[in-house]
């Protein structure tokens, strides 16, 4: 008997840019079969212009990807913004459709995608709960058996009687994960969703996945992290502009990864997997000099952007977080630190941080960016860039290398 849990052969999935769905499920066949008849879409607006389509209108997410996934297999997925990840991981939790191929999957799915996925916002966490496992075919003695296990681990024990449209996005990941993990799924899928939460609350979903896949049952999981990736996943996948380049060992994977790293000192927006209201929105991100030194100044210049259509200015914290090139999060600038938020005004707004050296030992450093006010996202960019550091000194002491440390600080050395 096969222990065959995911099957995928031939998987393609294409959006058509500026294409929308009908809004019902219903509506959407209804539109695919009377395409297949070659008949006239149904819901297609009154007048549409066929003249001005072009083949760069649709953009190609997957392209043929096949592979299997063993029972009780952690599987990690490893790619940049807008290889496909997500949009593989939405298919396989039946979110979205594919264009072509089969997808047959064996048991039941828990699956953590984004903030809010699967929660009712006017519901409290209690009623959540309880629709999640509805939803996976739980009967409700059978959720509430596991409940205060669901809310211990997920830490809102105070909050769970509170509309989740309250929650942070910290305390809304943190129940959706409990949610998904503990309401026993034969596959647990986990996007990078997780980068919200706190650095412990991050270590205890990584173990409590480990769990999952010990007790026999199966993990995917998406993460830039590859420390994460590394400690999880024996085996992984290597996605790059929609297509698998590599299935194997995660060492081998990561490796090939990180061999094949973009260009340095180039803003990249990632509109894949941005995040936020994008009431403001990183235009562009640069370091000056492009390749600081050890110990010495630097400055760090993000530009803004507020629709004309806000009326007023918009109050905003900022956040450059320094991550190694496995992922690993080493230290962050946050405009926080100040105790208040800098104004912003419609149109172009540059923002400049500059720390007074930078403690980074020589390398290559990966760089993410926030911007927000409060609990509210406004924009959030993974790997918006990658810069290295050169060897430096403090006030023209002796060149600083690195010795496996990341940060090297600055202190006064006297005899007492």
């Amino acid at each position: 008997m096969s222990n065959t849990v995911i099957s995928v052969e031939h998987l393609s999935k294409q959006y058509d840019l500026g294409v929308i769905g009908t809004g019902t499920l219903t509506r959407d066949f209804e539109r695919w079969w009377a395409r297949a008849r070659g008949k006239p879409d149904p819901y297609s607006p009154v007048v549409q212009d066929y003249s001005r389509r072009h083949a760069d209108d649709s953009i190609l997410a997957l392209d043929d990807v096949s592979f299997t996934v063993q029972q009780g297999e952690a599987l990690g997925i490893i790619g940049r913004n807008g290889a496909g990840k997500s949009t593989l991981l939405k298919i396989l939790s039946r979110v979205t459709a594919p264009t072509s191929g089969v997808v047959k999957v064996k048991g039941r799915i828990g699956s953590l995608l984004e903030v809010g996925t699967g929660f009712h916002p006017e519901l409290t966490g209690r009623e959540n709960v309880y629709l999640n496992g509805a939803i996976l075919g739980m009967k409700k003695a059978e959720v509430a058996r596991k409940f205060d296990e669901i809310v211990a681990f997920s830490g809102v024990e105070k909050f769970i009687d509170t509309p989740v449209k309250r929650y942070s996005s910290g305390m809304y990941v943190r129940l959706a994960f409990a949610v998904a993990a503990h309401l026993d799924p034969e596959i647990l899928i986990v996007d990078e969703v997780l980068a919200v939460g706190d650095a412990e609350f991050q270590k205890k979903c990584l173990g409590k996945m480990g769990d999952v896949a010990g007790e026999g049952r199966t993990v995917l999981f998406v993460s830039h992290n590859m420390g994460s990736i590394q400690n999880l996943c024996p085996r992984s996948m290597l996605l790059r502009l929609g297509k698998i380049v590599s299935m194997d060992q995660t060492s081998r994977v990561i490796s090939e990864y990180l061999s094949a790293s973009r260009e340095p000192n180039v803003f990249y927006p990632n509109e894949g997997e941005r995040l936020g209201t994008q009431r403001v929105r990183v235009e562009d991100f640069r370091i000056e000099p492009p390749n600081p030194a050890t110990g010495l100044p630097a400055r760090f210049i993000l530009q803004l952007s507020v629709p004309e259509s806000e009326n007023q200015n918009l109050q905003a914290d900022f956040s450059i977080s320094f991550m190694t090139e496995q992922g690993s999060k080493i230290f962050q600038l946050h405009s926080g630190h100040i105790h208040h938020e800098l104004s912003l005004k419609k149109g172009l707004n540059t923002i400049t941080a500059e720390p007074e050296y930078l403690p980074l030992t020589p390398g290559k450093y990966l760089v993410n960016l926030w911007v927000g006010s409060g609990r509210i996202v406004y924009d959030w960019i993974p790997e918006a860039l990658s810069f290295e550091v050169l060897p430096g000194s403090f006030d023209e002491g002796v060149l600083i290398d690195n010795r496996g440390y990341p940060v090297v600080v600055n202190a006064r050395w006297k005899k007492a």
